[in-house]
């Protein structure tokens, strides 16, 4: 768990001095201004978890169907999120991603966010004629298949699936862990110097849905990418699906 969601933040009351008990509006929807205004300056950060309705409606003497129906505004708004085991956060800043041959991991780092993967599965098959086509190889030679889930600040965030010819079989699964897939072909003298990308949505699997920590079936915004060294040789085939309320893609259109 991230430090700043380790323990439940406890809002200082005099947030909430203002609200008034004989206003025309609602006491969940002005405890629900005061909990937005405190994630908007700061006072919440992204990550920190809220103290649970209970102590909270305790402490400012309110109900508790009136601290739940401010809570259920702001994670309709995509300000808060309820987390099993965690309880309720604050939503993480999503992560806006240039259309660039740039790696996950490469661009988390750059946003001063901190990436960790789960490896899911490693293993050296025999390509299929899909992936054989797409790599550019023999059906039935040997592949390396990997599953990862990347998270960041410990939200997780993509669901990565990546497919690579055979002198890279040996890639490590601590290497998997620790680094991004692109660091590591770097470091073996790799290039990607182009690639072929395509962008769309579709709905989570169960799987997908469990590891992402969204609803049954939710949306997902994907990605499949093919990158290419400079001679033209297909170095990894990628299909990955991301969080669409954490993540974006963005693109710059130039009229010709």
């Amino acid at each position: 768990m991230a430090e700043s969601a380790a323990e439940a933040a406890s809002l200082p009351v005099e947030l909430f001095m203002d609200i008034d008990r004989a206003s025309p509006v609602p006491l969940y929807f002005q405890l629900a201004g005061r909990i937005e205004q405190a994630i908007g300056d700061g006072t919440l950060r992204p990550g920190e978890r809220l103290e649970n309705e209970i102590a909270l409606g305790d402490r400012l003497g309110l109900s508790r169907p009136t601290v739940r129906r401010a809570i259920q505004e702001l994670v309709a708004k995509g300000l808060l999120v309820r987390r099993r085991g965690l309880g309720t956060q604050v939503v993480q800043r999503p992560l806006t991603r240039k259309v660039e041959l740039t790696s996950l991991y490469d661009d988390l780092q750059q946003g001063g966010r901190h990436p960790q993967t789960e490896l899911l599965s490693r293993a050296e098959i025999g390509a299929d004629e899909r992936i054989a086509e797409i790599l550019s190889v023999e059906p039935g030679s040997p592949i390396l298949h990997i599953r990862r889930l990347r998270s960041a600040d410990e939200v997780p965030l993509a669901v990565l699936e990546n497919f690579l010819p055979a002198e890279f079989v040996d890639i490590s699964a601590e290497g998997l862990r620790s680094r991004g897939l692109y660091q590591l072909l770097r470091a073996r003298g790799t290039t990607m110097s182009v690639a072929r990308q395509r962008i769309g949505a579709r709905s989570a699997t169960p799987e997908e849905s469990r590891l992402l920590d969204i609803k049954a079936r939710g949306p997902v915004l994907t990605m499949d990418r093919i990158a290419f060294s400079n001679n033209g040789k297909a170095i990894e085939y990628g299909h990955h699906c991301y969080r669409p309320d954490l993540y974006a893609f963005e693109t710059t259109l130039v009229n010709k």
